[in-house]
């Protein structure tokens, strides 16, 4: 998606959000103090977006498209805080192609066109992966009643199909997601059993799946996508070696992106090292997926159910802590080119589904209300100097 350069300084300089009131922020050249950690947001405080244009990093968002479009305060939010968003879900192959030969890209064209209403780029995600498949392939990426030639026939025509689909309107492609286990081992799903029964690289699905939707939109940067990459181990190994294996094959694969999904309950990772070995292959890295996620406080009115404020004031600094060590190793290596959060709020984030006792993961509340973290990445993108992003 090309924009005029002059359309989205001015988009951008128009993108701020009043949430609540507060003290006066200082221009650059002022004499005020800047945007610190604590601050609240005004009308007149610059959004994250605008903040991102000192860097050139792009800041994003997961968009949930049941929301979009719904809920005025949520589209609010997504219109003017974010200049990347990325589909939650509706790219995905279960909801594109729910029925075999049929498909369904009305939400996914819904979200391509509010971007480009908002100048905003879009991170595609994702092509291929193991979980999500729609039921008439794998109910759980691991069994199907297709063949193996089929299950490759059907995978070159998905990827085609949908690249082709949205060709010129995608920044970002996550061409594959998490085809590694934690211990470096390959996931052995539909695709890897496919090719592996056909006498090839069982992960030559990854190579071509990267060669298929070049072929489709030569212009889309195309990356590999997995969680725990950010800490220094078996998993990040064995894609770092990977990685360098389809560069070897001339595979044209543009970046790696690092999800980003913390915990408190466990160390920061050495993310900036990380990020800057794989730039070091010559690559562009991003963080995907970001959140942060603790343990909260009962609801003392719903028994079994937790609110979203954090469980302790040390968990609280902890999260704040470590919201702001993400994007300033983001930050400090120059081949990351985007920082994007994995939902909006609280309210509609998938970790209270998924981690019982656990939650307060985004940068904003249940009530579509600004947190602390929301302020110190404000705070970290108007303090830092960080190398220029092209």
């Amino acid at each position: 998606m090309r924009i005029r350069r002059s359309l989205v300084v001015a988009a951008l300089a128009a993108a701020t959000l009043a949430v609540a009131p507060a003290a006066a922020f200082a221009s650059p050249g002022g004499g005020t103090a800047p945007i610190g950690p604590g601050a609240h947001l005004t009308a007149t405080q610059p959004s994250l977006r605008v903040l991102s244009m000192r860097s050139g990093l792009k800041v994003g968002t997961a968009v949930n498209m049941d929301l979009y479009g719904s809920d005025a305060a949520y589209t609010r939010i997504v219109d003017q805080q974010f200049n990347t968003v990325t589909p939650e879900n509706v790219m995905k192959w279960q909801l594109v192609e729910p029925t075999q030969g049929t498909y369904d890209w009305a939400a996914a064209d819904r979200l391509v066109a509010g971007a480009r209403a908002h100048h905003q780029l879009v991170r595609g995600h994702t092509l291929v992966w193991h979980n999500q498949l729609p039921s008439w392939l794998s109910t759980d990426g691991v069994t199907t009643s297709f063949s193996p030639q089929q299950v490759r026939d059907l995978l070159h025509k998905h990827v085609v199909d949908e690249v082709t689909h949205f060709r010129g309107q995608i920044w970002q492609w996550d061409v594959v997601n998490e085809a590694f286990n934690d211990d470096g081992t390959p996931r052995q799903d539909i695709f890897f059993k496919a090719y592996q029964a056909l006498g090839l690289d069982p992960l030559g699905y990854i190579a071509d799946a990267f060669r298929w939707a070049h072929q489709a939109d030569p212009h889309a940067l195309l990356f590999y996508n997995d969680y725990n990459l950010e800490f220094t181990g078996a998993k990040s190994n064995a894609v770092y070696a990977f990685v360098q294996q389809l560069q070897a094959q001339h595979v044209p694969i543009a970046g790696v992106g690092f999800q980003g999904h913390l915990d408190t309950q466990y160390g920061f990772p050495d993310l900036q090292n990380n990020l800057q070995r794989f730039a070091a292959l010559g690559l562009k890295v991003a963080l995907t997926e970001v959140d942060v996620r603790t343990f909260v406080q009962p609801d003392p009115a719903k028994p079994g159910s937790y609110t979203d404020i954090p469980l302790t004031p040390a968990l609280q600094a902890t999260q704040e802590s470590y919201w702001t060590q993400t994007l300033q190793a983001c930050l400090a290596v120059k081949q990351c080119i985007s920082y994007t959060v994995w939902g909006v709020a609280d309210s509609n984030s998938w970790i209270p589904g998924v981690f019982a006792g656990e939650g307060a993961a985004l940068l904003f509340d249940d009530s579509l209300q600004p947190k602390p973290q929301y302020q110190d990445l404000r705070h970290v993108l108007w303090t830092t100097k960080a190398p220029r992003r092209v």
